[in-house]
C-alpha cells in the first residue's frame, strides 16, 4: 500500500487536529482523491513522521487527526554538505531533488565565474523558495522527515572565506585530480563536497579552494556534467561510508 506523506509548516503533536488549506488540501482531495477515514503521514521537518487520519472535508480545507509520532529512519549517518555551483533551471532542480533523496544534510548554491545563472537579491529569494519546494517534494517521496538545509545563494569567494566546520573533510571534484574520491573520503563522517557548474571551476577558483583546505578528487575517467557528477558522487559516498548498500 502506498504511503502518502505530506509536509506541513506547523507544529505537530499527538491528538492534535491539523487543518490543511490551499494547495495541500487541493492535492489531497482532487489529485489523490482521498476522503474521510483515509490515512496519511504528516511531517514538518522535526525528524519524526506523524501518522494521521482524515476526519473532515470542506470545500477548501481538510481536517486530520494526528496520531503519535514515529521516529523517521531515512537519515544517513554520513553528514554531507553539497556546495554546488549554480546550474541552469532544471539542472539545478535535479541536483536539489536527487541530493535530497540521497540524504545530504545541507545544500549551498554558489555563484562561480562560469555560472550561467546570475541572481540579484530579488531572484535569489525566489530561487531559494523554489529549491526548498523541490526539496520538500523529494522528502515527501523518499521518506525523509528532516529537510536538508538550503543556504541562501552565495558568491564563491564569500563562501570560501567562511571558516570550515570542525572535523569536516572538504573535497572538490576534478576530472584531472590524482586522488580518487573513494580513497580520500574513506573513514570520514562529515564531508563538504564542492561541485562546479556547467564548465566547471576556473583555475583561480580551483586554486583558491585548494588553498583553504579542499582536496581535489576524481570520480572515474570520464568528464561528467555538473548535475551528473553531483549525483554520482553522492551515491558513491553513501555507498562507501553512508547507508546505501
Amino acid at each position: 500500500m502506498r504511503l502518502i506523506r505530506i509536509h506541513v509548516e506547523s507544529p505537530l503533536a499527538a491528538g492534535a487536529q491539523m487543518e490543511l488549506r490551499g494547495q495541500a488540501a487541493l492535492h489531497v482531495t482532487r489529485v489523490l482523491r482521498l476522503g474521510a477515514g483515509d490515512k496519511v503521514t504528516l511531517f514538518n521537518g522535526d525528524g519524526a513522521d506523524y501518522p494521521s487520519e482524515i476526519n473532515g472535508l470542506q470545500k477548501d480545507s481538510v481536517t486530520l487527526k494526528v496520531r503519535s509520532p514515529v521516529p523517521a529512519r531515512a537519515e544517513s549517518p554520513l553528514a554531507i554538505t553539497l556546495v554546488q555551483g549554480i546550474a541552469r533551471g532544471e539542472r539545478m532542480d535535479l541536483v536539489v531533488q536527487k541530493a535530497t533523496e540521497l540524504g545530504v544534510t545541507a545544500i549551498v548554491p554558489v555563484a562561480t565565474a562560469r555560472s550561467v545563472v546570475r541572481l540579484d537579491a530579488d531572484t535569489r529569494a525566489k530561487k531559494l523558495a523554489h529549491w526548498r519546494g523541490v526539496a520538500i517534494a523529494a522528502c515527501e517521496q523518499c521518506g525523509r522527515a528532516t529537510l536538508p538545509a538550503i543556504a541562501e545563494p552565495a558568491d564563491f569567494e564569500s563562501w570560501l572565506a567562511r571558516p570550515a566546520q570542525p572535523e569536516t573533510l572538504r573535497v572538490l571534484l576534478s576530472p584531472h585530480a590524482e586522488a580518487s574520491l573513494v580513497a580520500t573520503a574513506a573513514g570520514a563522517a562529515r564531508i563538504e563536497m564542492l561541485v562546479g557548474p556547467e564548465g566547471g571551476l576556473d583555475d583561480a577558483e580551483r586554486d583558491l579552494a585548494l588553498t583553504v583546505g579542499y582536496r581535489a578528487c576524481r570520480l572515474g575517467p570520464r568528464v561528467l556534467r555538473s548535475e551528473t557528477a553531483a549525483v554520482a558522487a553522492l551515491a558513491v559516498l553513501q555507498s562507501t561510508s553512508g547507508d546505501l548498500n
